[in-house]
């Protein structure tokens, strides 16, 4: 057998199939890209008041603008909010840096926004997670395309994503967990991406030996720079909110995982040993110490300035001299902030356990106000205007049943996408059932929200059956799954007044809350 025919072998073996089709690739993702973005800047200025927790990372953002950290404001955000809201932005104490618990990052996202349109501007203030709101769409169809290598399913995570209401509410709303969501979904693209590439590369150098030779060691392969990528990705997602550190540890495993997985397939005889020793360093340094150098760079504007909370303790708390000042203090401060994470537990109305996350116990309410006939175009004795942060129940509800069913293809049928699925997920799921102490609402479950769209898609793709497959069984298949589209559409079409903040009477309100829990 010649070199290139074992090549070629390899890498059916390493890769299986690759789709060629690559105009469709991108178009069905693009397309459901812009009618999501289109759909998500439509009246992104409404309504002009600070919706939940913008009433922090808003007005964060404009003090990052205008000193480089977080300013306290003068007074408790009710009294500051409506003269901010009316263009006052005259609310800082200017030498008083806030005490703040989550990285600059995401901060500084919003705050792009708002030098774009405005500090004013409640589109502003929400441009920016639209935008990644929006990128999202694109990169988890494409992601989708190389998982299944299929265009169709690529398609298919695309348009779930656009109609999918958690994300949906998320990209109108000026709030972190997005931006973090976004972050770590790139770093899983980049890895995905090296490990194509990786496979390629050692089939490759596999192939140019005598078939009955197995190497004992496997090669390194050269430079790999998308897990570098992935690195830098990794470092803003934890520079955005520390829980980015979870995707970090996960992506780093199952990315030396699946070099061992493709060493083992490759003949390599030390294929544990080699994933290890040879590739684990490597790994280390490219994703972990550029995640680290990318989250200390994070904060920069705190180190410039004068003004950040606890920039100078170091001055009147001596340590080792070997340390620098700024690096002791900016220590003290985490050691702080994560005090204050571990000991939250101020009651809320709409605190909720972890368990329930994925069938959508108990939705977020982001905002409400209860018009009356004649105000704000209410037309009936008694209105609502809301926005809940409720996911499509569709496709929220067949992932929680897809995660069993791809712990069966994980552990039984060895699929590595199922494991990777389940991986990614539980980065940004299971660290939260050990706050189960501490004050944390379901909203927080946007940042593994990409992988429950993603299972869904496993789920349909089981249910379409293979390509190959003779055409009544795909035929069977392609009308369940569209069923299932149309159901999430109408379901998103349904809730779309709940999303948006429409005014609506409020029996219309009630008959959307489906259950207690959602009210």
């Amino acid at each position: 057998m010649t070199p290139v025919t074992r090549t070629e072998e390899l890498r059916a073996r390493l890769l299986g199939f690759r789709p060629t089709d690559r105009l469709i690739g991108w178009l069905g993702p693009l397309l459901f890209a812009v009618l999501g973005g289109l759909m998500r800047f439509w009246a992104l200025d409404r309504p002009h008041q600070l919706v939940f927790d913008e009433t922090y990372y808003v007005k964060q953002g404009v003090s990052m603008l205008e000193y480089g950290v977080e300013m306290r404001w003068a007074g408790e955000g009710k009294v500051v909010d409506p003269l901010f809201t009316h263009g006052n932005l005259n609310v800082f104490i200017t030498d008083n840096g806030d005490m703040v618990v989550h990285p600059p990052v995401g901060k500084w996202v919003i705050a792009f926004g708002e030098w774009i349109f405005g500090a004013t501007s409640s589109w502003g203030w929400r441009f920016s997670v639209a935008t990644l709101g929006t990128l999202s769409i694109l990169i988890i169809g494409r992601i989708a395309r190389r998982l299944f290598s299929s265009s169709l399913l690529g398609t298919l995570a695309s348009f779930l994503t656009a109609f999918e209401g958690h994300h949906f509410v998320h990209s109108r709303t000026g709030l972190l967990d997005i931006i973090l969501m976004f972050f770590a979904l790139c770093a899983f693209g980049c890895i995905l991406i090296d490990r194509d590439q990786m496979r390629r590369r050692l089939a490759d150098h596999v192939g140019r030996l005598s078939r009955h030779t197995y190497e004992t060691w496997g090669p390194v392969l050269g430079f790999r720079p998308w897990r570098w990528v992935a690195g830098l990705f990794l470092g803003l997602a934890a520079g955005t909110k520390w829980s980015g550190l979870f995707f970090l540890i996960a992506f780093g495993l199952m990315s030396v995982l699946w070099d061992m997985g493709a060493y083992r397939a490759a003949g390599v005889r030390r294929w544990v040993s080699s994933a290890l020793v040879v590739q684990g360093p490597i790994a280390f340094v490219a994703m972990v110490g550029t995640a680290m150098v990318t989250y200390v760079a994070s904060w920069t504007g705190w180190f410039l300035s004068d003004h950040g909370y606890k920039r100078h303790w170091a001055d009147t708390h001596p340590g080792p001299d070997w340390i620098p000042g700024a690096l002791r203090s900016l220590w003290s401060y985490h050691t702080e902030a994560y005090h204050f994470h571990q000991t939250l537990t101020s009651p809320h109305d709409y605190m909720s356990n972890p368990w329930g996350w994925t069938v959508m116990s108990r939705p977020t309410s982001f905002f409400y106000e209860g018009p009356k006939l004649g105000q704000d175009g209410c037309t009936v004795a008694e209105c609502s205007k809301a926005i809940t942060s409720l996911g499509t129940i569709t496709i929220w509800w067949l992932a929680t049943a897809g995660i069993v069913i791809c712990l069966f293809q994980w552990i039984l049928r060895r699929d590595w996408r199922a494991g990777a699925l389940l991986g990614a997920l539980a980065a940004g799921w299971l660290p939260w059932f050990n706050l189960q102490h501490r004050t944390i609402f379901q909203f927080y479950s946007i940042a593994f929200q990409p992988y429950v769209v993603l299972i869904a898609v496993y789920v349909l793709a089981l249910i379409l059956g293979p390509a190959t497959a003779p055409w009544p069984r795909r035929r069977r298949g392609l009308i369940i799954v569209g069923i299932y589209c149309l159901a999430t559409l109408a379901l998103f079409a349904f809730y779309w007044p709940i999303y948006t903040a429409q005014v609506v009477p409020y029996n219309f309100w009630r008959m959307h809350m489906w259950f207690p829990s959602w009210v």
